[in-house]
């Protein structure tokens, strides 16, 4: 459904029109721009928007479709962009994903939003707000919507920051550091991180285009206002840096669960010492026993009145010799 319309002139806001061919032309005819945000909407409902701003096909297809990575393709009469918001759930510690495309063209902008976590309505007042911004027309929604989606990437590396932090001192604790649940924490964090990087990763490439500081060099980007590239480089710097940020998290993460696999080994060997060594103390009364139990005519100190006593004294000789051997190795 259509969340949102409004055209915009010079900077500033005027509502917009129930007719959509009425609302483009009235745009371009005061040389604004309209812009159109939709949520979710239906392959009937964006069959409207499409026959009035001439979409691709292929792009209607992604944005219908949702589940797309994030990309910048051109056609012949539109720039078509894809964005991940994330958004990090601190109730659950865990990390989700929306989706926004967003249409450029010739005196319009059309946005879709799949997803509940990526609202633009705040991001539309903010635009709003500064109208020497909207002044560069179609492009500036482009850049709002890419520097919020940057900007709360950061904020949820940071909270996933601590969150491994978190669970960094789990691991190395001596009470719970060998918790059953520990590896499934940590493994439930890499897939998180996963999760964030398929969502920062690809962008890199499109903002690299939109800066004007790719491997092609200084060529621009259609329905791309040149004079904006200095804006769409800084928020390709602060993609850079959650995109180290989140190498740095799975780096450590992949560390974190190799530390707890040696933990989890080592307790595991000092645990097989204490019973071999357990064990070892238990076979030698066992051994003595054993000896003198067995039924024949002839054994030495078989009816000695003191066999008894010698042999439980020889026994728990035995043991106090074995035991502080072992204490003395750190065996117990």
């Amino acid at each position: 459904m259509i969340v949102d319309c409004a055209v915009y002139r010079d900077g500033h806001r005027s509502e917009g029109m129930d007719d959509l061919s009425e609302a483009l032309a009235a745009a371009r005819a005061v040389g604004g721009f309209v812009w159109i945000g939709l949520h979710e909407p239906s392959e009937k409902e964006f069959e409207r928007v499409t026959e009035e701003f001439g979409l691709h096909p292929l792009a209607v297809e992604d944005a219908l479709n949702a589940h797309q990575r994030p990309k910048l393709e051109v056609y012949d009469d539109s720039l078509f962009v894809v964005l991940k918001p994330v958004v990090y759930e601190p109730e659950s510690d865990a990390v989700s994903t929306g989706e926004v495309m967003i249409f450029l063209g010739d005196g319009f902008a059309v946005t879709v939003r799949h997803g509940e976590g990526s609202p633009l309505a705040a991001v539309r007042r903010r635009l709003e707000e500064e109208p020497e911004l909207l002044e560069k027309g179609p492009t500036s929604v482009l850049y709002a919507i890419a520097d919020a989606t940057v900007d709360h990437y950061l904020e949820v590396a940071t909270e996933l920051q601590t969150d491994l932090e978190e669970l960094e001192a789990e691991v190395f604790s001596p009470e719970v550091g060998g918790s059953r649940n520990t590896a499934s924490r940590i493994y439930t964090f890499k897939r998180q991180v996963l999760e964030f990087r398929r969502a920062t990763g690809p962008l890199a490439l499109p903002l690299t285009r939109l800066a004007g500081t790719g491997p092609t060099g200084g060529g621009g980007v259609a329905f791309v206002d040149d004079k904006a590239r200095p804006f769409f480089r800084d928020v390709s710097d602060h993609l850079t840096r959650v995109n180290e940020s989140v190498e740095g998290l799975d780096r450590l993460v992949s560390d974190i669960l190799s530390a707890h696999l040696a933990q989890t080994g080592v307790r595991q060997n000092d645990d097989m010492r204490k019973i071999s060594a357990w064990a070892a103390m238990a076979a030698i009364p066992t051994m003595i026993a054993g000896i003198y139990g067995m039924n024949f005519e002839h054994m030495p100190e078989l009816h000695w009145v003191w066999s008894y006593p010698a042999a439980i004294a020889l026994m728990a000789a035995l043991e106090v010799v074995l035991y502080r051997l072992f204490k003395r190795r750190g065996w117990l």
